[in-house]
């Protein structure tokens, strides 16, 4: 299992460093709300993983390619919350820039809407339930037990996952502290507004 476990760590700690919604989500709530509210979007992230990993372990992501009303169902919403969540970022990008960063909104409720974004990002991609899906039957040993094993290999998932995003939340809130110009910050939920758009896009195109 433990040669098992180094090999699946390796081939998914690549995919996890690929840009995508959920990177995206911890760099800009890093950037506005300080570390604090990153790592928080990076816990409803990681909650919404283990919630894939656990579906898994029972079978439950199977439904995902059996059923294909259930996964253009969950992909369409999937799309809509990530255009959602550029909306509110062009939005943003209209008003007056708001405190500086050692004012930022770190209350516990901006905390809370951030973990909830990090949940609804990650729960509403069934991509996310076909990586897990797919990924780490391939891994597990012959004549282990699939659900600890699956299991196993979540934990390691969601382990890589935790230290990628602390080290994105500390990286993009430290720049954010350098770079204290309100242009900056406008320009940064533009940037955000486009790309979560064009995460929505890509997921609405997907036919798997």
């Amino acid at each position: 299992m433990t040669t098992a476990g180094l090999a699946f760590a390796s081939v998914a700690m690549l995919i996890n460093m690929a840009p995508g919604p959920d990177t995206l989500l911890v760099v800009r709530t890093s950037v506005m709300q300080g570390r604090p509210g990153g790592l928080a979007a990076a816990l409803g992230i990681l909650t919404g993983c283990v919630g894939w990993g656990i579906a898994t372990a029972v079978g439950l992501t199977a439904l995902l390619t059996a059923s294909r009303l259930a996964y253009d169902t969950l992909r369409v919403c999937g799309a809509a919350y990530l255009a959602f969540l550029g909306a509110t970022a062009l939005r943003r990008s209209r008003k007056p820039t708001g405190p500086e960063p050692a004012e930022r909104p770190t209350a516990p409720a901006s905390r809370l809407a951030a973990f909830r974004a990090g949940v609804g990002t990650n729960l509403l991609n069934p991509k996310a339930g076909v990586f897990y899906m797919s990924l780490i039957p391939q891994f597990v040993p012959r004549g282990a037990q699939t659900f600890s094993a699956t299991l196993f290999f979540t934990a390691i998932d969601v382990i890589e996952l935790a230290a990628w995003y602390w080290f994105l939340s500390r990286a993009a809130s430290a720049l954010s502290e350098r770079i204290q110009r309100p242009a900056f910050r406008r320009r940064l939920e533009r940037i955000s507004g486009v790309a979560f758009f064009g995460f929505a896009a890509n997921l609405l195109a997907d036919r798997s």
